[in-house]
């Protein structure tokens, strides 16, 4: 809670009002869940997503409630996409205040050693560059109109060890090196990085993912976090949607861990 000039409480996130706001992986889980909360509270946001018709929906329902939300197509693991990604959204909302890399891929859990070439390169090329590919545009766009604040959607999988999903960590590790790093460089310039580092969340990709695991697997992943249960897009939203407001305004290089306890 936060007072106004008149001493009177208000929304925490009301300051995210007017903010302009661009995510990738937004047409559904948490990105989806950020972006309508985001424009619910006055944000302008542009999503961006390989799923199109997905995505327009997304797109379509906050504009049904009366709020600013544009869809569209990329595929993070290309520069050229993302460099198009920006300039769209540069040109929509006039600028851009917030970034929220969420794009992010899962892969059959297996044993490190049973891993493709594929399936390796393929969550790298999503999970790590394609988060690179975002923050490289972001600085782009921020750097010469007076900052912005970069919110990179990792993984307790980033921060500790994720046994069968060693690929999947691999990447988020790496995109929590990113943050740190960016972090330093471009806090001279009012461009701040932190990162969400959820635990298991209840989202189509978790789904997937536990989908290929077996009932005593399933319990254990469940019953790892303190609290018993996985985590809700919505409790992950709301935070996504503290870091967008100037509440966080001295958080940098931070990893936002939101895991039910299981790290504690």
């Amino acid at each position: 809670m936060t007072l106004n000039t008149n001493g009177i409480a208000s929304d925490v996130a009301s300051n995210v009002a007017g903010k302009r706001i661009l995510i990738t992986g937004g047409a559904s889980g948490i990105g989806a869940a950020s972006a309508l909360l985001l424009a619910s509270r006055g944000a302008k946001v542009v999503i961006g997503d390989l799923a199109e018709e997905m995505g327009a929906a997304v797109a379509k329902q906050g504009q049904d409630a009366g709020n600013s939300i544009v869809f569209k197509k990329v595929d993070v693991t290309s520069g050229d996409e993302v460099r198009a990604l920006f300039d769209f959204a540069v040109e929509t909302l006039g600028g851009l205040d917030v970034v929220i890399n969420n794009a992010g891929i899962d892969h059959k859990p297996a044993p490190m050693h049973e891993l493709s070439d594929d399936d390796f390169d393929r969550n790298i090329a999503v999970n790590l560059k394609g988060v690179w590919h975002c923050m490289r545009a972001a600085v782009t766009c921020m750097a010469p109109n007076g900052g912005g604040h970069v919110i990179n959607v990792a993984s307790i999988a980033g921060l500790r060890s994720a046994p069968l999903l060693t690929a999947y960590s691999a990447a988020k590790h790496g995109v929590m090196g990113l943050t740190k790093s960016a972090a330093h460089e471009y806090a001279r310039v009012n461009i701040r990085f932190n990162a969400v580092c959820p635990s298991f969340i209840d989202t189509p990709m978790v789904r997937n993912t536990m989908a290929n695991m077996n009932e005593r697997v399933q319990q254990a992943t469940i019953k790892a976090s303190p609290m018993r249960r996985l985590g809700e897009v919505d409790e992950v939203s709301g935070a996504i949607a503290w870091l967008a407001s100037d509440e966080s305004s001295f958080m940098n290089g931070h990893a936002f861990t939101l895991d039910g306890g299981m790290l504690a």
